[in-house]
């Protein structure tokens, strides 16, 4: 069978191109795993979390002591997407158009808008998904960072050096509302302060504090958080994830999985990982995400942070994103052909198909897609 989709190909990188100018910013910035080739849809591929090492003294004797033993935890990394943007066209369409702008340009647009709508998906996907389980956040809700220095990005490193992350190849995707701010910083655009004049020539971005900056349209704002009615007290030790809460009478709590929440006397703010509900003069238990409380807790207030933009700041290795083309019967499927390109920005492949029908031609641009976020202490959020 001949290669019907050649012909497309100039019409395939022309379509990158437009794509490409879309805010992209997650993609890039988490590590892309191939290794997902081999998993089907909504099947988990687990992948093993070392605990930390606990040290003891150095005991001489006849023999070496009997311990040594830990428990292996696991992240799951599974395909929960797999996803296409069809569309076709009859020969009187064809016939049609070609008096006009052409079938050839319009199809072109047409697998741009395919591959922007994947993207954008993902990126979303990745943003709102990251918000749930990261460790702690930094800022004020609906106050956009870089106000008027660099004193957030800062206080995010502090974060992630503080829990351990490695201060290599660190990221930090904000919208573009954080984005103007940063471009208006005027320690960023003087060339004797900068170092480089990028930013205001070109509105590139520069590496602050370690982090690689990038804007994405995938950047969430979370409207819907839960509440805290009347007093309630949260008791723990330091480092705990399990935090005890307790309600006076008249007092209610609805905290929602990845609210951000906060204890009188500690000035970091931490990320709710499951809901908890109670009414007047109860108890219950609130999980955080790891790596859990930087103080004790004794009886100390409750309150959950209003609604805010969700910037986030990480190390590339902590978030995965695995893509493949999604599977084909091993007999074949009823395509006259198909082809994968790649979009050289995002580093996604997608699958283009077309399926000859009567009178009429469907093209699909497809991807198949998952996400971990396999160490949400080396993730952090950057409210605005």
């Amino acid at each position: 069978m001949a290669n019907t989709l050649t012909s497309l190909v100039p019409d395939l990188y022309e379509a990158l191109d437009v794509v490409s100018r879309e805010m992209v910013g997650f993609i890039p910035s988490v590590t892309l795993d191939a290794n997902a080739e081999r998993a089907a849809l909504n099947q988990s591929i687990r992948i093993p979390i070392t605990p930390a090492g606990a040290a003891e003294d150095v005991t001489p004797g006849q023999l070496p002591p009997d311990d040594g033993d830990q428990s292996i935890g696991n992240n799951v990394l599974a395909i929960t997407k797999s996803r296409t943007v069809p569309f076709r066209w009859t020969g009187e369409e064809q016939k049609g158009v070609n008096n006009g702008p052409g079938y050839a340009n319009i199809r072109r647009d047409q697998i741009a808008q395919a591959m922007r709508t994947l993207v954008n998906e993902i990126e979303a996907f990745i943003g709102g998904s990251v918000v749930l389980n990261a460790s702690r956040a930094w800022g004020t809700a609906g106050t956009t960072p870089f106000a008027s220095d660099l004193s957030d990005p800062a206080n995010l490193r502090k974060i992630l050096a503080d829990n351990g992350a490695p201060m290599s190849d660190m990221q930090l995707v904000i919208d573009t509302t954080a984005g103007a701010k940063v471009r208006s910083l005027a320690q960023l655009t003087k060339a004797n302060e900068a170092g480089t004049v990028a930013l205001r020539e070109q509105g590139t971005l520069l590496d602050i504090h370690g982090f690689k900056l990038r804007e994405s349209a995938g950047v969430q704002t979370i409207s819907t958080v839960g509440s805290v009615s009347g007093t309630a007290s949260a008791s723990a030790a330091k480092g705990a994830t399990s935090v005890t809460i307790t309600t006076a009478a008249g007092a209610s709590v609805s905290i929602l999985a990845g609210d951000i929440v906060s204890f009188a006397g500690d000035n970091s703010k931490y990320v709710a990982a499951t809901a908890l509900t109670l009414g007047a003069s109860a108890s219950g238990t609130l999980t955080l995400t790891a790596p859990g409380l930087r103080s004790t807790l004794s009886s100390a207030a409750v309150s959950v942070v209003g609604a805010a933009t969700r910037n986030i700041g990480f190390s590339r290795s902590a978030i995965i994103l695995a893509t493949r083309a999604p599977a084909l019967p091993e007999e074949g499927d009823m395509a006259d052909d198909r082809m994968l390109i790649t979009d050289p920005r995002s580093g996604i492949t997608f699958e283009v198909a077309m399926y000859k029908q009567y009178r009429r031609v469907r093209y699909e641009v497809s991807i198949a897609y998952g996400w971990a976020n396999i160490k949400p202490a080396h993730t952090a959020l950057l409210l605005g």
